[in-house]
């Protein structure tokens, strides 16, 4: 069992930068991949980024590249999520997840068993 609980969110302006972070708790955290999900109002949960449990890989959405960076410290049974030059489009509810996804499957929810309350992220033009 592992229990998630993010932190970090809050209002920024477009282009500023914000840091999650994703505190676990349990036994296995170190063993399990992490991955990053947001959630506008209206729209589907989608896929912002992932990372092994190993923090050797890591995968990102095509419209975050280059502008967000997930890592980890498994010392701290944390998971983070660097966000840098904000746009208005990136305002939504953001959620830690931790699962065992693997080929394709990083970007998908149901990969994931557990599963973060969520913290809210708005970005002002």
């Amino acid at each position: 069992q592992v229990q998630l609980v993010e932190s970090g969110g809050g209002l920024v302006q477009a282009g500023g930068s914000l840091r999650l972070s994703c505190a676990a708790s349990g036994r296995t955290f170190s063993k399990q991949a992490m991955g990053w999900f947001r959630q506008a109002p209206g729209k589907e949960r989608e896929f912002v980024a992932a990372i092994s449990w190993s923090g050797t890989s890591t995968y990102s959405a095509d419209s975050v590249k280059g502008r967000f960076t997930i890592s980890r410290d498994n010392a701290k049974n944390t998971v983070y999520l660097q966000m840098n030059s904000l746009k208005p489009e990136d305002t939504a509810v953001y959620y830690c997840a931790a699962g065992s996804p693997f080929g394709s499957s990083w970007v998908l929810v149901e990969a994931y068993d557990y599963w973060g309350q969520g913290t809210q992220v708005t970005v002002s033009s």
